[in-house]
Order: structure tokens, then C-alpha cells, then sequence
């Protein structure tokens, strides 16, 4: 930012204390979009964690297999004047006082952004039990490279996204192993039965067992006990059963939070209380797009969050409205948050990718066989594309994604037909 533009940021009052909760993407992103706009104010950014901020993708796929050590995020806090304070967590909120409790003692602040993002589900009764495993985390991941060099068996928890992509690093470490999933079909909380159903093929493809309709009942070292009897011999577990936004401390605080945990933001990504934020896992928003309130774990949501919370942030420590405002000069652009979620997943040498958000009552297009290894899906609602999922297919994405963003009516015929490209089957515009 020019010396000018650093003095107008100044001029504004733009320089009161940003702490962030949560050194994620999330929060990371939030620090680095609040110098890009010009805030030139005290930033401090608090991880939980010992370690340098990290992506945490990586950690299912190459830090797991040995192919890298690490994934840190490729950014200079020095030279973006961010104070990084490593291994302190969040304990409690007392916002009268704009104080935040932490590990380390209390923290003031003057604008408070929570990017603490989500906490894996435990299997109850498992604490404590040797070779049980979660996978969210950089120890985490270290933990379990071990295992997977020692070929061990394992059974894995959950056929969601991180049961498939563990399972597929396992498999190509050599590793026997077996997947338990309590729902009839893999993806069971995130796809409809006939388009989850013919992904579990993939598993035995792949060389690993997948066992559905029943679930862990208990683990005990070197075995699994099944709800329907059976018992798995298992050298590792790895549990995979879901996760929910951490957002315990905040008990007392005053903040909203939804029945699923999650911190109760805005269109424009504030909480019930002045001054405070939430971005990506541990807060939902309310989607105008979509009709409904939204909580997404996912990625592109924790990259794209933070660009409105830092808007937000700068208009309001100066005093000015948060969207088409100014501050003395310093533009503040930014329309309410209303993404189109995406995410993708690598596994068992496949890249599938997902961009909207769909209701089971949504009208089902398939593009293609799912027999082969390239297909995809569509969803429509009163003739509007709402969500794209796609099997090696990326242009299907791509171009699904630009579509649903234009709130695009579609001629379902065309959509239908893989040869058909989706950027072509946009309906023309009643005049």
C-alpha cells in the first residue's frame, strides 16, 4: 500500500487491535486480507497449535504418505506486521470487557475474529485405548505415518471424505484395510443414496473392504467389535466419523450459536455481539443463493470468508457502513458473503469435485455412466442448476460452478447429455 494510502487508512482510525482466534486458513487469511484493504492497525493471530500455520489438504495425501514434511502456509507474518502467537488457546470471552481468556492469560481486544474451525467426532470408549488414531491435525498426521509404513491392519471408521482419502493412502502404503460404515453407502451425510451408491465400488477396486449398515460398538487393543457381531482384528483404527465447529469455549460468552455448535454469523460474517466476527468451519451464514442457513467444512469456504470479514473489520473500526462504503479514501467492496460452497477429494485415483449445495427434493440429472471412470451430476430446483457433482470430469465443474453463480434457469434435456457442454445448456432469460 502507498505511503498515502497508509496515512488515509491511519486518518480513518483503522488502527485499533485485531486479535484472531485460530491460525488456519481461516485465520490466516483473515490477517493477510486485512493488510491487503489497508489495515494498518495491531493484528495478532493465536494458534492453538505449536506449529507454523499449515493447509491442512495435504495432510490426508502427501505429508501422510512421507512425500512431504509439512505444509505450512507460504506466508512472511513478519513482513505483514502480524504478531503470530504459537501453542496459546482460546478459553473463554468476556465481551463486555473485550477480553479474550486464553491458555496464556487474557488477551484485550477491539475487534475479535473467530476462526477456530472444526474438532473431530470421537468414538465414545476409545479414549485412552492404544492405536486409535484421528486425522485432522499435523501430530496427527505424524503419528500415523508409522503405521502406514508398517503395513499394519487397519480399520477405519466412516466412509466419509477423510475415511475415503485415508483409505486410499493406505491402500497405496500397502496396508490391509477395512472401512465401517453405519449408513447403507459410503458419503452417506453428503450424497443421495444412487449417486454415493456406485462409489463403493471403488473401494473394492482398490483392495479395501468396505462394510456398511453396521458400525464400531467398541475398540479394544488389536480388535474391532462390530454392532452386528463381528470382530475385525486391527493393529490401527482411524476415526472419520464427522466433526462439529469448536466452538466450546464460547459457553457463557453471549454469543449465538446454532443447535449443530456453530457461531450464529450474519450475512456479513458478524456474530450476535459488536465487534465480533466468525469465519469458516466453526460459523454458519445465512445464503440468500441457496434459501437457507449454511455450515461449511470445507476449504474454499475458509479462503474466501475472510476477504468480507476484513471489509467488514475496516469499515467498521472507521465508523463506515461495511458494503460499497469508502474510508477517506480506501474502498471497502464487499457484498454480503454468498458463495457457492466447492470442495473436491482425491481417492482411489479419482478427482471428484462438488460445487453448489443441493436438497434431497432437488431433481437428479446424471452426465454420463458412473460405471466408467469419468461421470457427473446435476441438480436442478424449478429449473435452476443448484449443485454439480463431477468425476474427473472438471470442465462439467468448472463450468457447472459459473451457472450456479448466475443463478442460471437450464434446458434439462442438454444438461443430461455428457457430449452437451454445461456452459451451453443455460436457458435464455424470460424478457
Amino acid at each position: 500500500m502507498s505511503e498515502q494510502r497508509t496515512e488515509q487508512a491511519r486518518d480513518a482510525g483503522t488502527d485499533r487491535h485485531v486479535v484472531v482466534v485460530g491460525a488456519g486458513m481461516a485465520g490466516v487469511q483473515t490477517a493477510v486480507a486485512l493488510r491487503e484493504r489497508g489495515f494498518t492497525g495491531p493484528v495478532t493471530v493465536l494458534g492453538a497449535e505449536p506449529h507454523q500455520p499449515y493447509d491442512r489438504p495435504p495432510l490426508s495425501k502427501a505429508v501422510l504418505l512421507g512425500k512431504a514434511e509439512d505444509s505450512a502456509f507460504d506466508v512472511d507474518f513478519a513482513e505483514l506486521d502480524v504478531t503470530l502467537r504459537l501453542g496459546v488457546e482460546a478459553t473463554g470471552l468476556r465481551p463486555a470487557e473485550r477480553v479474550l481468556d486464553t491458555s496464556a492469560g487474557p488477551v484485550p481486544y477491539e475487534a475479535l475474529v473467530l476462526a477456530t474451525g472444526a474438532e473431530p467426532l470421537t468414538l465414545p470408549g476409545s479414549e485412552g485405548v492404544p492405536g486409535v488414531h484421528l486425522l485432522r491435525t499435523l501430530d496427527d498426521a505424524a503419528r500415523l505415518r508409522p503405521v502406514l509404513a508398517a503395513k499394519h491392519r487397519i480399520v477405519v471408521a466412516g466412509a466419509g471424505w477423510i475415511g475415503a482419502e485415508f483409505a486410499t493412502a493406505a491402500r497405496e502404503a500397502g496396508c490391509e484395510v477395512t472401512v465401517v460404515e453405519a449408513a447403507g453407502q459410503p458419503l452417506a451425510g453428503a450424497l443421495p443414496a444412487e449417486v454415493a451408491a456406485p462409489m463403493a465400488r471403488w473401494y473394492e477396486q482398490a483392495g479395501a473392504v468396505l462394510l456398511t449398515g453396521t458400525r464400531v460398538a467398541a475398540v479394544q487393543e488389536g480388535r474391532v467389535l462390530l454392532s452386528d457381531g463381528r470382530e475385525l482384528p486391527a493393529d490401527a483404527v482411524v476415526v472419520g466419523i464427522g466433526a462439529r465447529p469448536a466452538t466450546g469455549w464460547l459457553a457463557g460468552s453471549g454469543i449465538e450459536r446454532g443447535p449443530d455448535g456453530s457461531v450464529t454469523a450474519d450475512a456479513r460474517l458478524r456474530t450476535s455481539l459488536p465487534g465480533v466476527y466468525a469465519v469458516g468451519d466453526c460459523a454458519s451464514f445465512p445464503s440468500a443463493r441457496f434459501g437457507e442457513r449454511l455450515l461449511v467444512h470445507h476449504w474454499d469456504n475458509a479462503l474466501q470468508g475472510p476477504r468480507t470479514v476484513a471489509a467488514d473489520v475496516l469499515a467498521d473500526t472507521a465508523g463506515a457502513p461495511a458494503a460499497g462504503a469508502a474510508v477517506v479514501g480506501v474502498p471497502v467492496e464487499a457484498p454480503d458473503y454468498d458463495p457457492v460452497p466447492y470442495f473436491w477429494s482425491e481417492q482411489f485415483g479419482r478427482f471428484v469435485q462438488y460445487a453448489g449445495h443441493h436438497r434431497p427434493e432437488d431433481t437428479l440429472l446424471w452426465r454420463g455412466d458412473p460405471a466408467e471412470d469419468t461421470w457427473s451430476v446435476c441438480w436442478l430446483r424449478g429449473g435452476i442448476l443448484t449443485a454439480v457433482l463431477a468425476v474427473g470430469r472438471p470442465r462439467d465443474l468448472a463450468q457447472g460452478r459459473k451457472l450456479i453463480e448466475a443463478g442460471a434457469r437450464v434446458d434439462p434435456d442438454r444438461a443430461a447429455d455428457p457430449a452437451v457442454p454445461l456452459k451451453s445448456v443455460a436457458l435464455p432469460e424470460p424478457v
